[in-house]
């Protein structure tokens, strides 16, 4: 048995909505050909392996395969390390350090609005997501289950309003089964990066992430966390 936290991920103002995520702190715990397995059987979008506490060395599955990198699963490591007493100023996943701030979606504004964390990293980290513009809002909506023949990694965004930042965006993970992401932080800091901008950004079917460009293709993206459960998940009757 391993305790499992289940998050979810750049909720909105009102902790609705966001992407599912599982966290084993006690990531060290679940061998390492057990932990693809487990990921698959629990089916969240990912699940991390915190190998480390002290250090916030950790792994990060999709049901289909490992990642150096991800997004939301660096924000909701980053808020539970924080919330259990551990304060990281970066996380160790394979890709390199990935520095954690606290604060607002405005760093500008100090410490006046909602407490947030953001985590910064290098875009050409993120899966090879492939960014495409549509003409309106009305044509995000109107993407299909399943989009239009792209590739596997689509991205599709309009703007909201551009001289706000506001963007709403549609995400497509489908090299690994996944299908649509309700919220995808790495594709956030990929577009961030691209625009050179801070984004506020409406993904899925509501969920809000904050994205900014930190120059030279470095971005951060940060947003709201909410713990839905605590569990101890049996890991030995995982088939590898």
């Amino acid at each position: 048995m391993a305790t499992l936290h289940v998050l979810r991920v750049f909720c909105d103002e009102r902790g609705e909505w966001g992407n599912p995520l599982g966290v084993f702190l006690d990531g060290a715990e679940v061998a390492g050909g057990r932990r693809q397995a487990v990921a698959r059987e629990l089916g969240f979008s990912e699940t991390v392996f915190v190998d480390d506490v002290e250090s916030a060395a950790c792994r990060i599955f999709t049901p289909g395969l490992e990642l150096p990198f991800a997004g939301h699963p660096m924000v909701g490591t980053a808020w539970l390390l924080w919330r259990e007493g551990h304060l990281p100023t970066v996380l160790r996943p394979p890709a390199g350090e990935v520095e954690v701030r606290r604060g607002t979606a405005d760093p500008e504004t100090g410490d006046g609005g909602e407490s947030l964390i953001f985590v910064a990293a290098r875009a050409e980290w993120s899966p090879a997501w492939e960014l495409h513009q549509l003409s309106d809002l009305a044509a995000v909506e109107a993407l299909g289950k399943l989009p239009p023949e792209q590739g596997p990694l689509p991205y599709f965004w309009a703007w909201e309003n551009e001289a706000a930042g506001t963007v709403r965006s549609r995400c497509f993970s489908l090299e690994d089964g996944i299908g649509e992401d309700e919220a995808t932080g790495s594709a956030a800091i990929v577009l961030a990066a691209e625009l050179g901008r801070e984004l506020t950004i409406q993904q899925g079917e509501g969920s809000l992430l904050y994205a900014r460009s930190l120059g030279k293709r470095r971005a951060e993206v940060g947003g709201r966390v909410v713990l839905d459960e605590v569990r101890e998940q049996r890991i030995d009757s995982v088939v590898p």
